[in-house]
């Protein structure tokens, strides 16, 4: 079969490797849609993935080709989209409900061969069987809204909170639709990016600018979340939280990333900083959320290219060009 193959930092190809087997309780899956994150470029620098060579990918969907001796639950020619979760449900973290925190923490295409490549391997618990009017080239994005549900989770959000999301890339945006879901009074979103403000704009935010201060709030907002992972926005983010406020670190920032915290303030304004790690009871929920709509594959999905152009995929998006990019088989 064909595959993307992140060979060693910063080298990505695609090339043939041998089709996969399915272990007793795992399924293969004929992939339709792999979609790439910022997860993928910092496995791509060298960082999440124990070992290189890789085979990236761990936001997919697809139909069933081959089963497992002992699956039952789910038959050749369903179409599934996929939980990259790979828990050890033995350590401490585990045991205690919190398996994203796992000591032996794992995912398909991060620790493991992953969806960018014609045919993936799961474990049968890892699938959601799609209903019949999903088009399983959308349900990709199930994984990443799966990421942005445990988000929520975490911040626990109050009705009529007012919210500040750093960053209208694919993640911001889902943030967003959540947000307005979850008794927001107002959703501001900041980009430096016009093209992406103008999606945020679409998607129905109350307001969109390049910088904090253009939008004139010096009390600050309820719930402020970073979805960029960039120094400088986590930065001016810290600052813009209110009294009794939350900052939620939801994008992944490169392991080098710091900032400063005002532990005085913290104390005094009882502000509350927390983070959200990618899926957590949260996948089921997520697939049935997007059954229902909750996101626009036509707004959300910008490029659409084939396996053999992985490279340039992961080029674009390093760019910053676009919305969520996905690769087809």
């Amino acid at each position: 079969m064909r595959a993307a193959i992140v060979e060693a930092p910063g080298k990505v190809s695609v090339t043939t490797v041998p089709d996969p087997t399915p272990g007793p309780r795992e399924v293969v899956v004929s992939v339709a849609s792999c979609g790439l994150c910022g997860t993928d470029l910092h496995i791509l620098q060298g960082e999440f993935a124990p070992t290189l060579p890789l085979v990236p990918g761990h936001e997919f969907a697809g139909e069933i080709v081959g089963v497992g001796r002992d699956v039952t639950e789910l038959a050749v020619g369903d179409r599934v989209a996929v939980d990259p979760s790979l828990h050890c449900h033995e350590c401490r973290y585990c045991r205690s409900g919190r398996g994203n925190l796992c000591e032996r923490w794992a995912a398909i295409g991060v620790t493991v061969s992953g969806g960018a490549a014609e045919y993936a391997v799961a474990p049968v618990a890892n699938c959601v069987k799609l209903p019949e009017h999903i088009d399983v080239k959308d349900a990709a994005l199930i994984e990443p809204l799966s990421c942005a549900v445990r988000g929520y989770d975490v911040l626990s959000s109050t009705l009529g909170a007012e919210v500040l999301i750093y960053g209208s890339g694919t993640m911001g945006l889902m943030m967003l639709e959540l947000a307005k879901r979850t008794g927001a009074a107002g959703v501001d979103i900041l980009d430096v990016n016009p093209e992406r403000l103008a999606t945020a704009a679409l998607l129905g935010c109350s307001r969109s600018a390049a910088g904090a201060d253009e939008l004139d709030r010096p009390a600050g907002w309820d719930v402020v979340i970073d979805a960029t992972g960039n120094a400088a926005a986590i930065q001016d983010g810290l600052g813009r939280v209110a009294k009794g406020g939350t900052f939620l670190q939801f994008g992944v920032a490169d392991y080098a990333t710091t900032a400063v915290i005002e532990p005085y303030r913290i104390y005094n304004q009882e502000i509350t900083i927390t983070g959200s790690m990618a899926v957590l009871h949260s996948y089921e929920r997520a697939a049935a959320l997007f059954a229902t709509g909750v996101l626009d594959p036509a707004v959300f999905i910008s490029d659409r290219l084939p396996l053999e152009q992985y490279p340039q995929a992961i080029d674009r998006f390093k760019a910053g060009i676009g919305r969520k990019i996905v690769v087809e088989p």
